[in-house]
């Protein structure tokens, strides 16, 4: 079986055996921690040569700290000898990388736009003959998976066995996931087979993998033909493998399959019991299609089986009924879920009026907005802004700033966007409403709201020409927290 990996992955690095590192030059000593400042100075001593001994011998104390400072103390040009510590670092006990150190390692090293470093690392171990551990390639390949490069990682786990070190499941997992992540079925199938000829066996999350790579390019029957295999071997599929397979089928298949699948996982229960996420799918999916109705029937199904709605699936419902005219049945459903106590009246009504607003509704959305404040139920952010940007882009201007007033009285003025503030003082200002913007700018100075750059200059030349000079005097303090 071979794997040919790009040609650009073949050629052959430069990596001296007593190579030379000039120190970066834009660094901050500042922030570097002392055992961080301990290890580079014996590296520094020693001429950055046999790197591995030389850290060992420091005996410094690593913390996501130390590594850190290290890291930072390598640019770009350095990244060869930056990685090696980093390998180094990950081997090392009483410490283990965090997923955020990983992602610093990438970023800082450019390893999505700069790959070929890896690969010269490990040809630099290879001039050298140094004797990698599994561990080592672990690390390698994790780092490939934060820089989601497939191609990399396929290359490093070809270049375990060279050195003598054979891949377990773990690192076959790492490459498969990427390779379905990038499209690239075939050769993760490749190594599926082989996992079995080095008598390894796909696990649980192997099978995953490659079921939402198949789901990804709506090979459906391939998913669920491994499925079926994964049962036979003795791996029984739980709620993450359906929820993954039903994904796919929403996308690709049918609703009715969907729905078939949907009630295959009650019957089955267990660890396969749908969750409030496979339902949200399953409901999003039917809504999508203008099947609102039956996706209510869905929630119904929900329920009876223990699992309540959230936030997401209650925004998703309201949407899809708004969507397809059915307003009273969104009344009754907001009605229905508030009483059942997983969600709060103001995230209900907050998706009803933004759903009302974008079907154009906007005197439904008003009422409803108006009944909100009156009953001091608060809306979301997103509800409030878009609400006053809407009557303001109708020209409506006093309406907007009567709403913000209602807002303000009840402690709801928080949820409202920086940006709505300067263009409802915009507005105020371009019809001519010299005590409401006099008031909303005062307001803004007092709570430290940024306005916003664009248009800044737009009220101030109104407001020259007007000859206001007390709200100018006003507004120049506004725009001393100008972003």
């Amino acid at each position: 079986m071979s794997f040919l990996p790009p040609s650009r992955l073949l050629s052959s690095s430069t990596f001296f055996k007593n190579p030379r590192f000039p120190l970066p030059k834009t660094l901050n000593f500042t922030t570097i921690s002392s055992s961080a400042d301990k290890l580079w100075s014996n590296l520094q001593k020693n001429n950055f040569t046999n790197i591995e001994k030389t850290l060992l011998n420091a005996k410094a104390k690593l913390d996501s700290k130390c590594v850190n400072g290290v890291l930072q103390r390598f640019s770009v040009n350095e990244a060869q000898l930056g990685l090696r510590f980093f390998i180094w670092a990950g081997l090392q006990p009483n410490y283990r990388h965090s997923s955020y150190m990983y992602s610093e390692a990438c970023k800082l090293f450019e390893l999505e736009k700069r790959p070929g470093v890896i690969i010269d690392v490990i040809d630099g171990y290879r001039v050298e003959n140094y004797m990698l551990s599994v561990k080592m390639f672990k690390v390698v390949l994790n780092l490939c998976r934060e820089a989601k490069l497939g191609e990399e990682a396929l290359w490093v786990l070809r270049k375990m066995k060279e050195f003598g070190v054979r891949p377990d499941t773990n690192a076959y997992n790492i490459v498969i996931r990427l390779l379905c992540e990038k499209n690239e079925l075939g050769l993760a199938e490749e190594l599926m087979k082989e996992m079995t000829l080095s008598d390894l066996y796909p696990d649980m999350i192997t099978y995953v993998s490659m079921i939402k790579g198949f789901c990804n390019v709506g090979r459906l029957e391939d998913a669920n033909g491994l499925i079926n295999v994964m049962k036979e071997h003795g791996c029984s599929p739980n709620a993450v493998v359906y929820s993954s397979f039903l994904d796919g089928v929403s996308r690709f298949g049918s609703l009715e399959r969907v729905l078939e699948l949907l009630g295959e996982m009650e019957k089955e229960g267990g660890s396969c019991s749908p969750n409030v996420v496979t339902y949200t799918s399953v409901i999003q999916s039917l809504c999508e299609k203008g099947r609102s109705m039956e996706a209510l029937r869905v929630l119904d199904q929900m329920e009876d089986c223990g699992c309540f709605p959230n936030r997401v699936t209650s925004r998703i419902l309201i949407t899809g009924l708004c969507k397809e005219g059915c307003l009273e049945e969104a009344y009754k459903l907001i009605d229905k879920l508030v009483a059942g106590g997983n969600v709060s009246s103001g995230e209900c009504y907050s998706s009803l009026v933004v759903s009302l607003l974008q079907i154009r509704n906007v005197d439904e959305a008003e009422k409803l907005f108006k009944k909100m404040l009156a009953g001091e139920v608060k809306p979301n952010s997103l509800a409030s802004s878009l609400m006053l940007k809407d009557l303001c882009s109708q020209g409506r201007i006093l309406d907007a700033f009567n709403f913000y007033n209602e807002m303000e009285k009840i402690g709801f003025i928080s949820s409202i966007d920086s940006d709505i503030y300067s263009i409802l003082l915009v507005g105020l200002c371009q019809k001519d409403h010299p005590v409401e913007a006099s008031k909303l700018a005062n307001l803004m100075v007092k709570r430290g709201i940024r306005m916003k750059g664009p248009y800044v200059e737009k009220i101030m030349e109104h407001l020259q020409q007007s000859g206001d000079n007390e709200i100018i005097l006003q507004l120049d303090k506004v725009r001393n927290v100008v972003e």
